[in-house]
C-alpha cells in the first residue's frame, strides 16, 4: 500500500504534512504525470545511453509517492535520512527520487523572473517586497552574502504580488548584503507602466510608491498620516503572502542545500501558494 493512499485517509494530516490539501495534491499530480512520461522516454532514449528502453534498475516508489516525498521535504524539511525511514527507502536514494521532479513542477507553475503577466480582469496594483533566508556561511565571498540588517549570511528573493494575493514574478535570488533598493533595481522588473506598484519604506527613490517618511525634527501631516495607514492596510497583502510562504521549512529555516538550487526551490513554493490560496 502506497503511503500517499494511506496518508490521503487523513485528509486534516495530509495537509499538515504537504502544505496542500489532497484535492490540490491530485491536481499537481496530474499535471505532472505527461511530463513526468515525456521526461523518462527522452532520458532512456538518449543516444549515449547504453541500456535498451525498460532496461536498468528500476524506481521503488511510484510517481504519487515520490511528489508525496518531495512535498513533504519542501514543507517538513527533514534529513534524507527521515525522509528514506519513513518511505522505505535507503537515504541516499532520496535525493534520486526527488531532484528529476523539481524542473517539471517548474514548468507547471511557470513564476516568471522579470515578466509580470497580468490578466485583463486584474486589479492593476503591485505589491513588492524583499524577503530573505539564512543560509550556512560561504567559504568564499562569504562579506558578499552577509546581511548587516540580520547580522547572518544570508539569499534574498523580490516578490511581485496581485491584490487578490497571487505571486505574479520572483525575482532571481540576490546576497544578502544587497539593499533592498538596490536589488529592486537590478532586477529590472518588466511591468506595464500603467500599474500602480507598492513598496516599503526600504524602496524610497525607486519607481514604488511608498509611505512618507519623517524628516528630522519635523512631524508628518494628518494627511500623510492617513496615507501611511492605508498604504499599509494595502500593502499587509504581501507580508501575509511571504508568511505564507515559509510555512514551508524550507525557506524559513537555514538553507541546507546548494545556493544554486534556491530559485527553483523557492519559485515552485511560489507556485505551490498559488494553487493553494490564490
Amino acid at each position: 500500500m502506497s503511503k500517499c493512499f494511506q496518508l490521503k485517509q487523513s485528509p486534516d494530516v495530509f495537509r499538515r504534512l504537504t502544505g496542500v490539501t489532497v484535492e490540490k495534491f491530485y491536481e499537481i499530480y496530474h499535471q505532472l504525470t505527461p511530463l513526468y512520461e515525456a521526461y523518462e522516454k527522452k532520458r532512456l532514449s538518449r543516444s549515449d545511453r547504453q541500456r535498451a528502453v525498460g532496461g536498468g534498475n528500476k524506481f521503488k516508489l511510484e510517481l504519487e509517492d515520490r511528489l508525496l516525498m518531495l512535498l513533504m521535504y519542501y514543507r517538513l524539511y527533514v534529513t534524507h535520512v527521515l525522509l528514506g525511514f519513513i518511505f522505505d527507502i535507503n537515504d541516499s536514494n532520496v535525493g534520486r527520487n526527488i531532484n528529476p521532479l523539481q524542473p517539471l513542477l517548474a514548468k507547471i507553475f511557470r513564476i516568471p523572473e522579470r515578466k509580470v503577466n497580468l490578466s485583463p480582469e486584474e486589479i492593476l496594483t503591485l505589491f513588492i517586497d524583499a524577503t530573505e533566508q539564512t543560509i550556512n556561511r560561504p567559504s568564499r565571498g562569504q562579506k558578499n552574502w552577509y546581511s548587516g540588517k540580520k547580522k547572518k549570511h544570508t539569499i534574498k528573493h523580490q516578490v511581485i504580488v496581485s491584490k487578490t494575493g497571487r505571486i505574479k514574478a520572483v525575482g532571481n535570488a540576490a546576497p544578502g548584503r544587497h539593499h533592498d533598493k538596490k536589488d529592486y533595481q537590478q532586477k529590472k522588473f518588466v511591468i506595464h507602466p500603467s500599474i500602480t506598484k507598492k513598496g516599503d519604506s526600504g524602496y524610497q527613490g525607486t519607481d514604488l510608491e511608498v509611505p512618507f517618511k519623517k524628516a528630522k525634527k519635523q512631524k508628518l501631516t494628518r494627511e500623510q498620516k492617513a496615507f501611511n495607514r492605508q498604504h499599509s492596510r494595502e500593502r499587509i497583502v504581501v507580508e501575509h503572502v511571504i508568511g505564507k510562504l515559509k510555512i514551508f521549512k524550507i525557506l524559513a529555516e537555514r538553507f541546507r542545500n546548494p545556493r544554486n538550487s534556491h530559485n527553483l526551490i523557492f519559485k515552485n513554493i511560489a507556485g505551490i501558494h498559488n494553487v493553494m490560496f490564490a
